[in-house]
C-alpha cells in the first residue's frame, strides 16, 4: 500500500484531472448509500470547482439510451461539451476515455461516480496499477447499498487510492485564501452547494457589510 503523506502529496488544480462516471437516472434510482439529492449535489458542486480552477473534466455514460442521459445539472456545467459514451462498465478500459485524460499530461487522477462498489472500483484499481495517482471523491459517489459503498472505498484503500469529500478537495485545491484568482467563483459555488458552509458565508458577508451602530 502506497502511503501519502507530505505537501507533494496534496492535490493541485494544475496537476489535476476529473473523470466523472455515469451519474444517469438508471444508477440513481438504485443509490441506497447517501441521500440521492446530495450525491447530485456534490458532484455537480464538484463539478463547478473542478471549472473554476480549470480542472479538465471528463464526462461519461454507459449505454445512455437505456441508462438515460448524465444529470443535466452536471452537463450544464460544461455546455457543449462531448460526453464520451462507453458499452465498457471499466471506464479505464475504455481507450475513448483514457486518451483523453492522458493527453492533458496530468497525473494526479480524480474520479466520482455512480456505483462506487462497481464503475468508480474498476478503474480506480486498474489506474492504481499503471501508477496513477488517484483520489475518489466519496460524496459525489454512491453504491447500492451502505455496505457496497463501504466495501469499495475500503478495497481501494488497499489499493492504494485516495479518499476525499467534494469540499475538502475545493479546498485542497484553493490552498491559500492570498490566492484570490478563484475566490469570487468558488465563493458562488459554496453558497449554492456547501449547505450551512454557505449559509454561514453568505451571513458572514452580510455582518462585514452592515455598518456598525452609530
Amino acid at each position: 500500500m502506497n502511503i501519502r503523506n507530505g505537501l507533494d502529496s496534496l492535490l493541485r488544480p494544475e496537476d489535476s484531472v476529473l473523470v466523472l462516471i455515469d451519474h444517469q437516472p438508471y444508477q440513481l434510482a438504485n443509490l441506497n448509500s447517501h441521500d440521492p439529492h446530495m450525491v447530485v449535489n456534490n458532484t455537480v458542486g464538484l463539478a463547478k470547482a473542478a471549472k473554476a480552477f480549470g480542472v479538465p473534466t471528463i464526462l461519461t455514460t454507459v449505454i445512455a439510451r437505456q441508462g438515460g442521459n448524465i444529470f443535466p445539472q452536471i452537463a450544464d456545467v460544461f455546455p457543449g461539451q462531448e460526453i464520451i459514451d462507453r458499452t465498457l462498465i471499466n471506464t479505464w478500459q475504455d481507450p475513448k476515455v483514457v486518451d483523453v485524460v492522458k493527453e492533458t499530461g496530468r497525473k494526479q487522477l480524480v474520479i466520482a461516480g455512480l456505483w462506487t462498489e462497481v464503475c468508480v472500483a474498476m478503474p480506480t484499481i486498474q489506474a492504481l496499477g499503471e501508477g496513477w495517482d488517484v483520489t475518489v471523491v466519496t460524496d459525489a459517489c454512491g453504491g447500492v447499498s451502505v455496505e457496497a459503498h463501504e466495501v469499495a472505498i475500503q478495497r481501494m484503500i488497499a489499493a492504494g487510492a485516495n479518499m476525499m469529500t467534494w469540499l475538502a478537495l475545493a479546498s485542497e485545491w484553493q490552498r491559500d485564501w492570498a490566492r484570490e484568482e478563484h475566490i469570487p467563483e468558488l465563493a458562488e459555488i459554496l453558497k449554492q452547494h456547501a449547505g450551512a458552509s454557505g449559509v454561514a458565508f453568505q451571513w458572514e458577508q452580510q455582518l462585514l457589510n452592515t455598518p456598525a451602530p452609530g
